[in-house]
Protein backbone atom coordinates (compact mmCIF):
# COMPACT_ATOMS: atom_id res chain seq x y z
CA UNK A 1 0.00 0.00 0.00
CA UNK A 2 1.64 3.53 -1.28
CA UNK A 3 1.43 6.23 1.87
CA UNK A 4 2.91 8.88 0.30
CA UNK A 5 -0.13 9.90 -1.77
CA UNK A 6 -1.32 13.47 -1.14
CA UNK A 7 -4.81 11.88 0.13
CA UNK A 8 -2.98 10.52 3.22
CA UNK A 9 -3.97 12.19 6.41
CA UNK A 10 -0.45 12.20 7.43
CA UNK A 11 0.04 13.93 4.30
CA UNK A 12 -2.51 16.37 4.34
CA UNK A 13 -5.53 14.97 2.00
CA UNK A 14 -8.19 14.60 4.52
CA UNK A 15 -6.43 15.26 7.79
CA UNK A 16 -8.48 18.01 8.71
CA UNK A 17 -11.49 15.87 8.94
CA UNK A 18 -9.98 13.61 11.69
CA UNK A 19 -7.48 16.75 13.81
CA UNK A 20 -9.86 18.16 16.93
CA UNK A 21 -8.00 21.40 15.93
CA UNK A 22 -7.41 24.30 13.35
CA UNK A 23 -4.90 26.16 11.70
CA UNK A 24 -5.10 29.82 12.10
CA UNK A 25 -4.53 32.10 8.86
CA UNK A 26 -3.74 35.34 8.67
CA UNK A 27 -5.73 36.16 5.69
CA UNK A 28 -4.76 36.97 1.71
CA UNK A 29 -2.63 39.53 1.91
CA UNK A 30 0.06 37.38 4.11
CA UNK A 31 1.86 34.74 2.35
CA UNK A 32 1.64 30.94 4.32
CA UNK A 33 4.77 30.22 6.04
CA UNK A 34 7.65 28.43 3.39
CA UNK A 35 7.94 25.65 6.12
CA UNK A 36 5.46 23.11 7.17
CA UNK A 37 3.94 24.56 10.01
CA UNK A 38 0.70 26.76 10.93
CA UNK A 39 1.62 30.13 12.22
CA UNK A 40 -0.93 29.17 14.96
CA UNK A 41 -2.79 26.56 15.66
CA UNK A 42 -6.66 26.55 17.81
CA UNK A 43 -6.99 23.35 20.01
CA UNK A 44 -9.99 24.10 22.16
CA UNK A 45 -9.85 26.42 24.43
CA UNK A 46 -6.01 27.10 24.12
CA UNK A 47 -4.45 28.70 20.83
CA UNK A 48 -0.71 28.04 19.92
CA UNK A 49 1.54 30.30 18.11
CA UNK A 50 4.51 29.53 16.46
CA UNK A 51 7.53 30.68 17.00
CA UNK A 52 7.54 34.49 15.44
CA UNK A 53 10.65 36.13 13.86
CA UNK A 54 11.64 39.52 13.60
CA UNK A 55 9.90 39.59 9.77
CA UNK A 56 7.55 41.22 8.06
CA UNK A 57 5.08 39.08 7.43
CA UNK A 58 3.53 40.28 3.79
CA UNK A 59 7.32 40.98 2.62
CA UNK A 60 9.33 38.45 4.58
CA UNK A 61 11.81 40.94 5.42
CA UNK A 62 13.90 40.81 8.42
CA UNK A 63 12.90 44.03 10.70
CA UNK A 64 14.94 45.53 12.77
CA UNK A 65 19.26 45.51 13.22
CA UNK A 66 19.33 45.13 16.66
CA UNK A 67 17.52 42.93 19.61
CA UNK A 68 14.93 45.80 20.40
CA UNK A 69 14.20 46.86 17.12
CA UNK A 70 13.67 42.88 16.21
CA UNK A 71 11.74 42.10 19.75
CA UNK A 72 9.44 45.27 18.70
CA UNK A 73 9.12 43.37 14.96
CA UNK A 74 8.43 39.68 16.75
CA UNK A 75 5.95 41.08 19.66
CA UNK A 76 4.25 42.67 16.53
CA UNK A 77 3.93 39.63 14.69
CA UNK A 78 2.53 37.65 17.65
CA UNK A 79 -0.14 40.14 18.18
CA UNK A 80 -1.04 39.69 15.02
CA UNK A 81 -1.10 35.56 14.83
CA UNK A 82 -3.40 36.06 18.48
CA UNK A 83 -6.03 38.09 16.82
CA UNK A 84 -6.36 36.09 13.77
CA UNK A 85 -6.97 33.45 16.51
CA UNK A 86 -9.89 35.12 18.32
CA UNK A 87 -7.12 35.97 21.32
CA UNK A 88 -5.15 39.08 22.65
CA UNK A 89 -1.82 39.61 24.54
CA UNK A 90 -4.06 39.87 27.72
CA UNK A 91 -5.03 36.31 27.02
CA UNK A 92 -1.13 34.74 26.85
CA UNK A 93 -0.36 32.15 29.57
CA UNK A 94 3.39 31.44 28.29
CA UNK A 95 6.22 32.35 26.46
CA UNK A 96 9.34 30.60 24.88
CA UNK A 97 11.79 33.47 23.88
CA UNK A 98 15.00 32.33 21.70
CA UNK A 99 18.04 34.49 21.89
CA UNK A 100 20.75 34.47 19.62
CA UNK A 101 22.93 36.17 22.21
CA UNK A 102 22.20 35.01 26.01
CA UNK A 103 23.36 38.67 26.92
CA UNK A 104 20.45 40.44 25.54
CA UNK A 105 18.45 39.38 27.81
CA UNK A 106 18.02 42.56 29.62
CA UNK A 107 17.27 44.48 26.23
CA UNK A 108 14.83 41.99 25.69
CA UNK A 109 12.97 42.30 28.60
CA UNK A 110 12.88 46.11 28.61
CA UNK A 111 10.62 45.68 25.34
CA UNK A 112 8.89 42.87 26.72
CA UNK A 113 7.60 44.52 29.52
CA UNK A 114 6.31 47.25 27.09
CA UNK A 115 3.45 45.11 25.59
CA UNK A 116 3.01 42.33 28.35
CA UNK A 117 1.31 43.70 31.65
CA UNK A 118 1.19 42.05 35.20
CA UNK A 119 0.74 39.48 35.98
CA UNK A 120 3.07 38.05 33.46
CA UNK A 121 2.76 34.98 31.47
CA UNK A 122 4.97 31.71 32.68
CA UNK A 123 8.59 32.70 30.36
CA UNK A 124 11.48 30.42 29.36
CA UNK A 125 13.96 32.27 27.62
CA UNK A 126 16.95 29.89 25.90
CA UNK A 127 20.03 30.74 23.64
CA UNK A 128 19.76 29.03 20.47
CA UNK A 129 21.31 29.64 16.96
CA UNK A 130 18.75 31.25 15.36
CA UNK A 131 20.23 31.63 11.82
CA UNK A 132 20.87 35.51 11.35
CA UNK A 133 18.23 37.06 13.52
CA UNK A 134 18.21 37.85 17.09
CA UNK A 135 14.89 36.83 18.75
CA UNK A 136 12.08 34.46 18.47
CA UNK A 137 9.02 33.69 20.73
CA UNK A 138 6.36 31.41 21.00
CA UNK A 139 3.41 31.42 22.80
CA UNK A 140 0.55 29.97 24.12
CA UNK A 141 -3.21 31.45 24.87
CA UNK A 142 -6.09 30.39 27.15
CA UNK A 143 -9.24 32.04 25.28
CA UNK A 144 -11.27 30.77 28.24
CA UNK A 145 -14.61 28.20 28.82
CA UNK A 146 -16.76 30.09 26.16
CA UNK A 147 -16.31 29.58 22.65
CA UNK A 148 -14.90 33.22 21.04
Amino acid sequence: MDTSSSDSPARGGDADATRRWHPVTLGPDVPPPAGAYSPGVRAGNLLFVSGQVPKDPRTGAVVGGDVAEQTRQVLRNLRGVLEAGGATLADVVSVTVYLEDEGDWGTFNEVYRTVFAPPYPSRAVVGARLRGILVEVSAVAYLGDGER
